[in-house]
C-alpha cells in the first residue's frame, strides 16, 4: 500500500488538513502504460457507444464470476420496487444477516449503488460484495437505477434519493436502523452516491439538479467510495479515460440549467463531487490503487476533504498490486479485495456507533 501522510484519519483535525498528497498526483499518470496514453490523445477519451458496448459484452460474465460461491447465513430480499411505480430499474435487494432473534438490536445499513459507466452495470453483479458485509452484521441494500442515455443526473439522484427515503421508511422491518445509514458505490455508483450526498446539503446543486428544497431523508453518517469517479473535469485533460461527451449525456436538460449547457466545463463542476465539498459532508472512505483510472482525482478529493475538515480514510494500495486495477473490489478472490471487506466493516461500524456520553455529576456536599 502507499505510503501516505496520515493516510488513515478518523478525525478532522489539524494534522489531517495538512496531509494532503498533491505530489501523488503525478503517479496517476506514470502508471498508464504509454501506449494506452497514446490510443486516449488520439480519440480523446473512451467513447459513450464504445464504453456501452463492452458493458453489454462482459456483463453476464462478470455477474456469473463474481457471485459464485454464495455465501452461507445472509438472508436476502430481492428486486423490491422502491419508488411503486412498477419501472424496471427501480427495484433494490435486501440483504440481511440470518438468525437474528426476537428483540435484538437493530443493525447499521449500507446503502449501495454499482458501477457501470451511468449507461449499463446491474446490482447482480456486487451481490457477494453487499453478501460481505451482510455476513459481519450490516444489512446492506444494493440498488438500481435508471441509466444515462434515456436519462440525465438529475434522473439519477432523483433515483438515489427515493432509494435511501425507502430505507429510512422500511428498512426496520429487515432489522436496520434508520437513523444509522452509510452509502456507497464504485465507478459512476460511486459518483452518484457522492454527488447525492453533497446535493443533501447544497441548495444550488439540489435547484440545478431539479430536487426538492428539503431533503426526503435524514442524514447519513458516512460515504464509501471505490474507485469512484469523482472530478469529471478530467474528462477535458490531455488524455482522459472517458469522452467529455459523458458530460454531454449525463447533464440534465431544460430551461433551468440553459447556461451550464452551453459550456461542457461548466456542466461539469455540476456533475463533479469534488467542487461540492462542504464542512457538513459525512465522513468518508476511500479505496483506490495506482491501477485506477480515476486515481488522481481521488487524491484530489481527499486532498479537498481534508481542507474542508471533514474526517476521511483511506486505503489506497501501489502499482505493485497488480490485483488492484479499476474496481477490484467486488472481486472476492483478490487478497487486495479482503483488506477492503474488513476496513470497510469496521469503517461502518465505527460511523455509524451510538453516541455516548458520560456525564460528570458534581461531588456530594456534606
Amino acid at each position: 500500500m502507499i505510503d501516505l501522510p496520515a493516510a488513515v484519519v478518523s478525525a478532522a483535525t489539524p494534522a489531517a488538513t495538512s496531509a494532503t498528497t498533491p505530489a501523488a498526483t503525478p503517479a496517476a499518470t506514470s502508471a498508464i502504460p504509454g501506449w494506452h496514453l497514446a490510443l486516449r490523445s488520439i480519440f480523446r477519451g473512451t467513447p459513450v457507444w464504445a464504453f456501452r458496448a463492452g458493458m453489454f459484452f462482459i456483463q453476464g460474465s462478470e455477474t456469473k464470476r463474481m457471485n459464485v460461491d454464495p455465501l452461507p447465513g445472509v438472508r436476502a430480499t430481492n428486486n423490491i420496487d422502491y419508488v411503486g411505480d412498477g419501472h424496471a430499474s427501480h427495484h433494490l435487494d435486501v440483504l440481511a444477516p440470518e438468525a437474528r432473534g426476537a428483540g435484538s438490536d437493530p443493525l447499521p445499513v449500507y446503502v449501495y449503488f454499482h458501477g457501470g459507466g451511468w449507461t449499463s452495470g446491474d446490482k447482480s453483479t456486487v451481490t457477494k460484495y453487499c453478501a460481505h458485509q451482510a455476513a459481519e452484521g450490516v444489512v446492506v441494500v444494493n440498488v438500481n437505477y435508471r441509466k444515462a442515455g434515456r436519462f440525465q443526473m438529475n434522473h439519477l439522484i432523483e433515483d438515489a434519493e427515493e432509494a435511501v427515503h425507502w430505507v429510512h421508511e422500511n428498512i426496520g422491518r429487515f432489522g436496520g436502523d434508520p437513523s444509522r445509514v452509510v452509502l456507497g458505490g464504485d465507478s459512476a455508483g460511486g459518483h452518484i452516491a457522492a454527488l447525492f450526498t453533497a446535493s443533501s446539503s447544497n441548495g444550488e446543486l439540489r435547484e440545478h439538479l431539479g430536487m426538492p428544497v428539503t431533503p426526503r431523508f435524514g442524514r447519513v453518517q458516512g460515504l464509501v467510495l471505490h474507485c469512484s469517479a469523482v472530478d469529471l473535469t478530467e474528462l477535458f485533460d490531455k488524455a482522459p479515460i472517458l469522452s467529455k461527451n459523458f458530460v454531454r449525456l449525463l447533464h440534465p436538460r431544460g430551461l433551468r440549467v440553459g447556461a451550464a449547457s452551453r459550456s461542457l466545463r461548466a456542466a461539469a463542476t455540476y456533475l463533479s463531487p469534488i467542487e461540492w465539498v462542504s464542512p457538513e459532508h459525512p465522513e468518508v472512505f476511500v479505496s483506490t490503487s495506482e491501477r485506477d483510472y480515476f486515481y488522481a482525482s481521488n487524491l484530489r478529493f481527499i486532498t479537498r476533504l481534508r481542507a474542508a475538515l471533514v474526517p476521511v480514510e483511506t486505503l489506497i494500495f501501489d502499482r505493485e498490486h497488480r490485483n488492484a486495477r479499476h474496481t477490484w473490489q467486488q472481486n472476492y478472490r483478490f487478497a487486495e479485495s479482503q483488506t477492503v471487506y474488513e476496513r470497510l466493516t469496521e469503517f461502518i461500524k465505527r460511523v455509524t456507533a451510538p453516541v455516548t456520553a458520560s456525564v460528570s455529576l458534581p461531588a456530594a456536599t456534606v
